[in-house]
């Protein structure tokens, strides 16, 4: 199954391209690469909904807390372990 799950951004690699920009982003312990191209505007400390690589939005923190709470509870947080 594809989602697009929340994260929390812990750094950003600014480029002079918002294409090119990037963030390491924190999904309840797993740390993935993903690219700011949609939201450039995103900042360390705040939560992006991801799918496929891509933020696609900002989301605020507490409605990221409530669906990593249901896919925990689904079972769903270990296709991101493993991708």
């Amino acid at each position: 199954m594809c989602l697009a799950i929340p994260g929390k951004i812990e750094s950003v690699s600014e480029h002079e391209d918002p294409l090119f920009k990037r963030a390491r982003v924190n999904f309840g312990g797993i740390i993935k690469d993903v690219s700011l191209a949609y939201v450039p505007q995103a900042r360390v400390g705040e939560y992006v909904i991801v799918h496929v690589g891509f933020a696609i939005s900002k989301v605020h923190e507490e409605e990221a807390r409530k669906v990593f709470e249901h896919l925990r509870e689904m079972g769903e947080l270990e296709e991101l372990e493993t991708s």
